[in-house]
């Protein structure tokens, strides 16, 4: 198979520098995030809801952006290797797997914070919270086994796509030819959403559950002429400024997957270089946010610089 043409510009270079610097970041705040909910484990000896949920995305992430900056460097390193035989649709139907795999890890995150956090009455929902913590590890597995069904497909129709924009033109006419990669793109489409969409539904479920929730307790407590604070009302407001935040993240980190799978820039054009600083991004910024939400999360950073610092002091003195 033929390389593609390259097109380096100091633009996109940035952007993909940049990219690196994010990825960075999100394997220190992914790190952050399975430390703490490992400790946590152990100290408690018992693997709680929240917990489990935390280690499965956080350590889907961590492998998520590991993968993406080896994937981006063997891309620019080892160009003429990277794309012979079937190097390049591994990478990718890996890549795609773990993508999936956090997304489903963060749906089910929006799950239990909906029902953690709502206060419904229905027998359903009661339910639900009685048997979160038995349900969890099957919800966890079967999503797993879901993500790496759908993204075998990957494995040669990715690597297909590829060969039909790097086959000479000789070799076939050129109108049919983009007949062929319009069905490509349209078939890489479908199983992109086919794997998205139902994550996502279950997280756009939640979310408006957990927002329907908030009003309920905001009119109640007003009818109670009740002050505003509440921790319920405070759960409800950190659970929605979290989920809302992936939501915007989950929505570019999307569309910046699609355009790089379907091939619609130049290899390292400035369009390519900004998708993969987009979607180096939304795992780094998830993490960021949730370490932010989670005094839990904050006390494990905060307790190396105090260490850290204090090392420092000490040996200057």
């Amino acid at each position: 198979m033929k390389s593609r043409v390259v097109m380096f510009t100091s633009v996109s270079l940035l952007f993909l520098t940049i990219a690196i610097i994010e990825s960075v970041a999100g394997l220190l705040g992914n790190g952050t995030i399975l430390a703490a909910s490992s400790t946590s484990c152990i100290r408690s000896k018992m693997l709680s809801s929240y917990d489990m949920i935390m280690i499965f995305l956080s350590l889907s992430r961590f492998f998520l952006q590991s993968w993406m900056m080896l994937d981006l460097l063997l891309s620019l390193l080892c160009e003429t290797s990277y794309y012979e035989e079937n190097l390049f649709a591994i990478f990718k139907t890996v890549f795609i797997f773990l993508n999936y795999s956090s997304l489903w890890f963060a749906a089910w995150l929006s799950v239990f914070y909906c029902i953690k956090v709502a206060t419904f009455t229905q027998s359903i929902f009661i339910w639900l919270k009685q048997r979160i913590s038995s349900l969890k590890p099957w919800m966890l597995i079967i999503s797993t086994l879901f993500s790496f069904a759908i993204s075998l497909p990957f494995a040669w129709d990715i690597y297909i796509l590829h060969d039909n924009f790097t086959a000479p033109l000789t070799m076939t006419n050129s109108s049919e030819r983009t007949v062929k990669v319009k069905d490509r793109v349209f078939l890489l489409i479908l199983l992109c959403n086919a794997g998205i969409a139902l994550p996502l539904i279950v997280f756009v479920v939640s979310s408006i559950l957990l927002v329907r929730s908030l009003s309920i307790h905001t009119r109640q407590m007003k009818n109670n002429a009740t002050g505003f604070q509440d921790p319920s009302l405070e759960a409800h407001i950190r659970a929605i400024k979290s989920i809302f935040s992936f939501l915007i993240l989950y929505v570019t980190y999307f569309i910046s997957l699609v355009l790089i799978l379907s091939d619609t820039f130049l290899p390292f054009s400035i369009g390519e270089a900004i998708c993969i600083a987009v979607m180096a991004a939304c795992p780094a910024g998830h993490s960021m946010v949730l370490i932010w939400s989670n005094p839990k999360f904050r006390e494990l950073p905060a307790r190396i610089f105090h260490h850290t610092n204090c090392h420092v002091r000490t040996r200057y003195k």
